[in-house]
């Protein structure tokens, strides 16, 4: 059964998870203590953050979509449906960043620095306002070809109605809405309403159910214990 649609016009704030249960946050700063486990063996569960990097032998196989982005072949068929959806439902969609080289984030934080530093930000400065916005090379999804950024076709369509209604709606897909506005202590990443991650159906399903992100499923996933601060 379809989700209600009319929810597209709420407020961004009261959409992202605002009365499902949550757990109690640890006081580690974001970092998570894992062992491994059946989510280390899962691509879908990658868990790449500013605390874990790509994995050096990490391979993808890469298919171009219309608009001229590339993802990862394996997700291309859920990502045209949910957008498909979205279309149903009266929403235009552009994918504004696919899959990004090393090199292409390299260029990104670069430029983000030195957008800083023309502010007048010191070096040290610039590099840590630009690392709470933009991932530093290898601990990047965009890496993975698992993570998009999708903005509205803004000759049809409203950012805030598409974002909206893409997270209440991308879980039925197996996407996640990656960095929700109240896990930046866990994520490492400010809340970016335009994020998502494909992680499955049924873990997508559950993370928005439980509200987690995907550092505490993964963490959970592992069996993993985090010590006594």
């Amino acid at each position: 059964m379809k989700k209600n649609t009319s929810v597209a016009y709420r407020s961004i704030k009261q959409l992202v998870f605002p009365s499902l249960p949550t757990r109690k946050r640890t006081k580690n700063k974001g970092k998570t203590f894992i062992t491994p486990g059946r989510a280390d063996m899962d691509w879908r569960l990658r868990l790449v953050n500013r605390w874990h990097p790509i994995p050096a032998d990490y391979k993808m196989e890469l298919v171009r979509l219309a608009g001229g982005q590339s993802v990862d072949a394996r997700i291309a068929p859920a990502l045209q449906q949910m957008l498909r959806a979205a279309e149903e439902a009266g929403l235009y969609t552009i994918i504004r960043s696919g899959y990004r080289s090393r090199e292409e984030q390299t260029q990104i934080m670069a430029e983000k620095i030195a957008a800083y530093r023309e502010e007048g930000h010191d070096p040290e400065e610039a590099r840590r306002l630009a690392e709470a916005w933009v991932a530093l090379p290898d601990h990047s999804e965009h890496q993975l070809g698992i993570a998009v950024d999708i903005n509205a076709d803004k000759t049809r369509s409203d950012n805030r109605e598409v974002y909206a209604w893409l997270a209440v709606n991308c879980d039925r897909f197996g996407f996640i809405l990656r960095y929700p506005r109240d896990k930046t202590e866990l994520t490492g990443t400010r809340f970016e309403p335009w994020h998502f991650r494909y992680v499955g159906q049924p873990a997508a399903e559950e993370i928005t159910r439980l509200g987690l992100c995907l550092e505490e499923y993964v963490e959970e996933e592992r069996g993993a214990s985090v010590p006594s601060p």
